[in-house]
């Protein structure tokens, strides 16, 4: 079977018998598919024809029978624009900042990083190297080709500088006591390739950790997420194989769990110290079901997409205001994947940068909370189950009590 790309056709065999990017080995299956979204869903859109006319790719999720690994045989490297007008921070969100304050300040205690020196690769907006620098004064550097200075609110500018480029070989020079990879290697085409030049890019007297948030895959294949797969992930991962990867390119593993509501997996390791690795029984746990999940995990996706275009069907022909709350990556592959349309009468967003741009591929508006009250939402999809509570108080604070439903809560879709 091929399936047409923007590149060309994907032959769905021959990407099977191709070597893991990861562990090296042939033998894989193709697990999911979808044709025709967005290449990019972070970037900001200052018109509706520009973002409805965006370039698209496809979705060929492959996974590594050997590691585990799932990867986008379809992916085109060439087609990314990790630029200033990436818009990818859950900043205004307090819910998601008293998570990123907790994680960090755990960071600081459980590895002494009191003025010491901090690496972040993929650092975005810099708002989590800058909080890593002020508890533990610190001094960081933060990798990003599409980090804005004018964004920055450090007030330890003095210790804290960014790099608007990838992190390489090129930069071996900067030396750390911690580095950071935080929501980035799931953007990675070859993170066995990143991994290998984090590690020896390492000088001797430097023994540093390395800390990595990422999507759980896991929890995908759980909750038959489609809307957390989209063109810019090119590389997935479950507690367990990211262990192989840290343990493949010579890193001993020292803390390995699901935070965030499940939603990310967290991870630290160090430089391997000749000893034989330890593998956690939780790695065998997460291999067992995830092997449960992944058959049919394609079709199980297919009719969730089915059910929730019945939903907005059904609410548009009884006359009902339908808004989803979270104008972020989540939204496009899921209005992507539904074609819903204008079955959605608005697209909001907390983040007062994405105001008034357009969602690429659909091509919805972003609106501001507070234009809700123009005209009221009988319903709100949110995006993210974990900002429940925040979104409720939100409606509230504006005098608005719509039904709220979760894309997860799919026991309420019905046409």
């Amino acid at each position: 079977m091929a399936i047409e790309t923007r590149t060309g056709p994907i032959n769905i065999a021959a990407a099977e018998r191709k070597e893991c990017p990861v562990c090296g080995k042939p033998g894989s299956e193709a697990i999911y598919r979808q044709e025709s979204v967005p290449v990019h869903s972070v970037l900001l859109f200052r018109s509706r024809e520009e973002a409805v006319n965006f370039p698209r790719g496809d979705l060929v999720l492959i996974h590594c029978r050997g590691c585990g690994f799932v990867w986008n045989a379809a992916f085109d490297e060439s087609a990314m624009r990790y630029s200033g007008d990436c818009e990818e921070t859950q900043g205004f969100s307090e819910t998601f900042n008293e998570f990123q304050r907790r994680l960090a300040e755990g960071l600081v205690e459980r590895h002494k990083l009191r003025r010491k020196k901090i690496i972040e690769i993929g650092c975005g907006k810099g708002e989590f190297l800058t909080l890593l620098c002020e508890l533990g004064n610190n001094s960081g550097v933060g990798f990003d080709p599409a980090y804005v200075r004018e964004r920055s609110r450090s007030r330890e500018s003095r210790r804290v500088r960014f790099v608007r480029d990838f992190y390489s070989h090129q930069y071996a020079d900067v030396q750390a006591d911690f580095i950071c990879c935080k929501m980035t290697l799931e953007h990675v085409a070859r993170p066995a390739e990143l991994f290998r030049v984090i590690r020896q890019s390492i000088r001797p007297g430097y023994d540093p950790v390395v800390f990595i948030q990422i999507p759980c895959f896991l929890r995908i294949l759980q909750e038959t997420a489609f809307w957390d797969i989209y063109y810019e992930h090119c590389s997935y991962f479950t507690l367990a194989s990211l262990a192989r990867l840290f343990r493949l390119t010579g890193f001993d593993v020292l803390r390995l769990e699901r935070d965030f509501g499940g939603q990310y997996l967290i991870a630290e390791a160090r430089m391997t110290n000749g000893v034989k690795p330890v593998v956690a029984p939780a790695e065998a746990d997460d291999d067992a079901e995830a092997a449960s999940l992944l058959p049919g995990f394609e079709q199980r996706a297919a009719e969730s997409i089915a059910r929730w275009r019945g939903y907005f069907r059904a609410a548009r022909s009884a006359g009902k205001r339908i808004a989803l709350w979270g104008g972020g990556s989540k939204a496009v592959a899921f209005l992507t994947a539904t074609a819903a349309g204008e079955d959605v009468a608005a697209v909001v967003d907390i983040n007062p940068h994405k105001h008034g741009t357009y969602l690429p591929g659909a091509g919805h508006r972003i609106f501001a909370p507070h234009e809700l009250r123009e005209a009221p939402p009988d319903e709100v999809v949110l995006m993210n189950p974990v900002y429940r509570d925040e979104v409720r108080a939100e409606l509230e604070g504006m005098g608005l009590r719509p039904a709220i439903r979760t894309v997860t809560e799919e026991t309420e879709v019905r046409a």
